[in-house]
This record gives structure tokens, C-alpha cells and sequence, in this order.
């Protein structure tokens, strides 16, 4: 059954194949050994050994037609054309290369695979057969046949080194091809992670901006509307203000999420959110907000690498936000660049009756999140009425 299994699946791709192949070595097969028995073998050695009668076709027919069905089996086949050569020994006709079995145990070495494996029984099968070939043979002339052992012993142990050659071909064939298809499967795995990864970050630089807007818009309407009496100038351009960042905010909703929606290589690329370059006009925001920042700068400003500069421009975002949501309407900015990375400090005093939400709050888990992913740190506490952030992002900060 293993052997019957193993033929089909070796043309399963051209059914048609196998018989093919079959019918052609079952004719070129019967057409040899026809010459052979008509001339006496290959190299005519005993007199008279030329007839070619009934008996005669129809063993040589057997020893070559089962070829036909060596698809479905082909240890069966082999078997069936030996036999019949054996026959044709036996009763005294000169065959020195029998043609059958030979092709025979090419095919039935050559369709074999991992899950049927070249046991000692089939080894055994082949030997006996081949004895008893050599058995008859020397029971019909005298001596030794020297002439069938050469002839016959070399055809069949080349054939089972095509076979098997052939057999190890095929394999390493579908290895390749298997490896081909892994590698396309997780290429294309590898692919839509980078597609969620990338839809994730978008995701949350839309968070950040949606939120910081946010928040700067409501500190911004709260502050006209206390000051609508006192200072209406002043209070008309507060509302200018959010008005202008509303409509700002919404492009950059409108363009994040038509992103998202988008797939393919034809989507386009999302321009990177601003980076320490931009801490004036961020300022600048807050400050127009009512919310007095002191920025304090120590050390040689460093090139930060995108990513770490997005983090560092993002850290500041929200705790400055954080800031004017909480605290008393002042926050101060200590930049530090060292060796190896750039420092942030934030800190702003809070109001008294103000409490700190359980776990932080997702502001605080985004900003730890973005500082460790970049191999840095991000510590923030609440000390006598003061609360402090401090980030470290190292210079060329990469994603582990």
C-alpha cells in the first residue's frame, strides 16, 4: 500500500505521465528482449538458441507488459517481471540482460520517498529473484553463467543508482519548493506585522495630538471665558486661537484616519510628528494658554535619531498638557544633553485638592511606554506639591 501511495503521489501533478512512461519502457523493454531471444542473447554463445516460439513471446511479454502498471505497483511490477524472466531461464531461452526487471527496479526505487523507506525485506525480494534467475539459468547450460551475472548484476545495480539518484533529485526538489513557499508565507507574515505595527503607531500619535489639542482647547476657552469681561480683546483672540487649532486638529484627524483606511502599497506615508526643533512653538501653544513655562537648556544640543526625537517631542507634549490640566498655571523645562542621551525634566506644582489617578493614567503609561521601547527611562512623581517627570532617551534610540 505504501509503495502503490508513493507512485500515485510521484505524477499526481500529470496523471498521465506515469502511464506513459510505463508504456514506453514496456515497448522499448519487449522489443529488446524479442532481439534477444531471436539472436541467441546478446553475445550468442549455445547452438541453436535462435528460435523464437509461442511460449517464447508470451514470457517475454511477461517480463516487460507489467511495466505498464508500475504506477500503482511497482513492487508488484518488479516482482511479475522477474518472475517471467526467471521462466524464460529456466526453460532454456538466452536472455543475458533481462530488460523487464531492470526498468522495473529503477521505477520502484526511483518512486519511493521519505514515509517508504528501502527496508530489508524489499532487499531481500530483490536478491532472491536475482538467484533464482542466475539459479535457472545454470540449471539449462553447463558452468557457471558468468555471461547472466555480469550482464544482469551490473544492469540492476545501476539501476537501482539511477533510481536512486533520481529518487534524491525529486526529493530536493520539493524541499526547495517547500522552503519557497515558508519563505513567501513569512514574508508575507512579516509584511501585515508591519502593517499593525505601523497602524498602532498611528494610532497613538493620533491619540497624543487628538489629546494635547484637546486639552489646549479647553484651557484655552475656560481662560476667554474668565477673562470675557475684564479683557474682551484679549478673549476674542483666545477664541481665535481655538478655533484655528480645532481646524488644525481635524486635518490631522482626517489625514491619520485616511490613512488607516487605506491599504497597500498606496497608501501614503504619514509625516513624522515634530520633533524637539518644534519645543518653541510648543511652548509657544501653552504659553498663549495662560500656562508660564521656563525652559532651561544645559549641555551641546544633540542630533536625536527620528525616533527618539518623536519620543522626546512627545514626552514633552504631554506633560506639559498634563500640566496645564492639573497643576497651578506654571511648569518649568529642563533640557540636558549628555554623553549618550538627552534628559527631560518637567516639573509643575498642582493644586492642592488635586489627586492622582489610580495606575497614572494613560498619559503617563504612553510616555513610560515610548521611553522604553527606545531603550531609555521614564520615572514621574508627586513630592510635596510638586509633580515631576523625568525621561531619559538615548541620542540614537531604537525600537527593541
Amino acid at each position: 500500500m505504501s509503495s502503490t501511495a508513493t507512485a500515485r503521489r510521484l505524477f499526481v501533478a500529470r496523471p498521465h505521465s506515469g502511464v506513459l512512461l510505463g508504456v514506453a519502457l514496456a515497448a522499448v523493454a519487449l522489443a529488446g528482449t524479442l532481439a534477444q531471444l531471436r539472436h541467441g542473447g546478446v553475445f550468442p554463445t549455445r547452438p541453436g538458441s535462435g528460435e523464437l516460439d509461442l511460449a517464447g513471446v508470451v514470457l517475454a511479454a511477461g517480463s516487460t507488459l507489467p511495466l505498464v502498471a508500475w504506477r500503482w505497483f511497482p513492487l508488484g511490477g518488479f516482482v511479475a517481471t522477474a518472475v517471467a524472466a526467471g521462466l524464460l531461464a529456466g526453460l532454456g531461452y538466452s536472455v543475458d540482460l533481462v530488460l523487464g526487471p531492470t526498468a522495473a527496479l529503477f521505477l520502484l526505487v526511483a518512486s519511493r520517498d521519505r514515509d517508504s523507506r528501502w527496508t530489508g525485506r524489499t532487499t531481500a525480494i530483490v536478491v532472491g529473484l536475482l538467484i533464482a534467475y542466475l539459479g535457472a539459468t545454470a540449471a539449462t547450460q553447463p558452468g557457471f553463467p558468468g555471461v547472466e551475472l555480469l550482464h544482469t548484476g551490473l544492469a540492476w545495480a545501476v539501476a537501482w543508482f539511477a533510481g536512486e539518484r533520481t529518487r534524491m533529485r525529486r526529493e530536493l526538489v520539493a524541499d526547495l519548493r517547500d522552503r519557497a513557499l515558508r519563505t513567501e508565507r513569512e514574508a508575507e507574515r512579516e509584511r501585515l506585522l508591519a502593517i499593525a505595527e505601523e497602524r498602532a503607531r498611528i494610532a497613538r500619535d493620533l491619540h497624543d495630538s487628538a489629546g494635547h489639542a484637546i486639552s489646549v482647547i479647553a484651557v484655552r476657552a475656560g481662560a476667554a471665558r474668565l477673562r470675557h469681561h475684564q479683557d474682551p480683546d484679549r478673549s476674542l483672540l483666545a477664541l481665535a486661537a481655538v478655533e484655528q487649532l480645532a481646524r488644525q486638529t481635524v486635518e490631522e484627524i482626517d489625514q491619520l484616519v485616511g490613512t488607516l483606511r487605506r491599504t497597500g502599497s498606496a497608501a501614503r506615508s504619514i509625516e513624522a510628528p515634530a520633533g524637539l526643533a518644534s519645543l518653541d512653538a510648543l511652548v509657544a501653544h501653552h504659553a498663549a494658554a495662560g500656562l508660564e513655562i521656563q525652559v532651561d537648556l544645559a549641555g551641546t544640543p544633540r542630533t536625536l535619531g527620528g525616533a527618539a526625537d518623536q519620543a522626546a517631542y512627545r514626552i514633552l507634549q504631554e506633560a506639559l498638557t498634563n500640566a496645564a490640566r492639573h497643576g497651578t498655571g506654571d511648569a518649568r523645562v529642563e533640557l540636558a544633553f549628555a554623553d549618550a542621551a538627552v534628559e527631560l525634566t518637567i516639573t509643575n506644582p498642582v493644586r492642592a485638592n488635586c489627586q492622582p489617578r489610580a495606575g497614572g493614567g494613560h498619559g503617563l503609561i504612553g510616555m513610560r511606554e515610548r521611553a522604553t521601547l527606545l531603550a531609555g527611562s521614564l520615572d514621574a512623581e508627586r513630592v510635596d506639591g510638586t509633580f515631576r517627570v523625568h525621561a531619559r532617551i538615548p541620542y540614537r534610540g531604537h525600537r527593541s
